[in-house]
């Protein structure tokens, strides 16, 4: 991975900082994007020159196209794309609101639809290359009260299959990444006594992901040992989706 250049999204915290962090460590240069540039600028500094800060709304086409171009502009090419940004709203389809449906498809699913669309061509020039999408197990199987989550993650998925295989005699790689409960800012709101009780319940290995160990997949997977791994989801969730789990 030494000198490959990766475009991160949500990388000012959580999963997308764990990635920059262990990217840069396997001496790539990253792009540390995201809609907070301070975040961003701050995994930036703590990198080094081989980082560089973007502010980005990956939801939006001049914003991807205008970064990526940036990218290419500073680093002289594109070798990959870590998309880690996400919302996750709360509420049954009679519950949301029509506009966190829309926001929430449009951050975590037309994001990945963006950034595969400008992203890619950038990736040919430089004879193939590889995106994760940082899906969910929501996206695998749906939770009560993640109606327009799930509904997202699970596209997500199938965009990164489809990806795959359009791409594929291109040298381009795609697969997903689907975490359990990772203890990450998107979580903040989740009561420490409630998260517990769930993963009481439904985690059979005892523990919480970490943001590293997701990073450290993601390392692997856009890394040349993985170079025949594509169309592929990735669990990483302490055996949830092994089947229904009850102690």
């Amino acid at each position: 991975m030494q000198d490959k250049v990766f475009f991160i999204t949500g990388g000012g915290s959580g999963i997308g900082r764990a990635c920059a962090l262990a990217f840069a460590a396997q001496r790539a240069r990253v792009v540390v994007a995201g809609r907070t540039f301070a975040k961003c600028q701050a995994v930036a500094h703590e990198i080094g020159p081989a980082a560089l800060a973007i502010a980005c709304d990956t939801s939006h086409s001049d914003d991807v196209q205008r970064a990526l171009e940036d990218t290419v502009a500073h680093f002289g090419g594109l070798d990959g794309i870590v998309h880690s940004a996400g919302i996750s709203p709360v509420g049954r389809v009679t519950e949301i609101s029509e506009a966190d449906w829309h926001t929430c498809l449009a951050i975590d699913l037309t994001s990945g639809f963006l950034l595969a669309k400008y992203g890619i061509p950038r990736l040919q020039a430089r004879g193939g290359g590889v995106i994760l999408n940082v899906a969910g197990t929501f996206g695998i199987r749906a939770a009560t009260g993640k109606a327009a989550y799930a509904a997202a993650k699970a596209g997500l998925i199938n965009l990164s299959r489809a990806i795959a295989l359009d791409y594929a005699r291109d040298n381009v790689r795609c697969n997903a990444i689907c975490p359990g409960y990772v203890d990450t800012p998107l979580n903040d709101g989740f009561d420490p006594a409630a998260r517990d009780a769930f993963l009481d319940r439904y985690q059979p290995l005892r523990g919480l992901v970490t943001a590293s160990e997701v990073a450290a997949l993601a390392v692997y997977l856009a890394s040349d040992a993985a170079r025949m791994v594509t169309g592929q989801v990735f669990v990483i969730d302490g055996g949830q989706q092994a089947g229904l789990f009850v102690p």
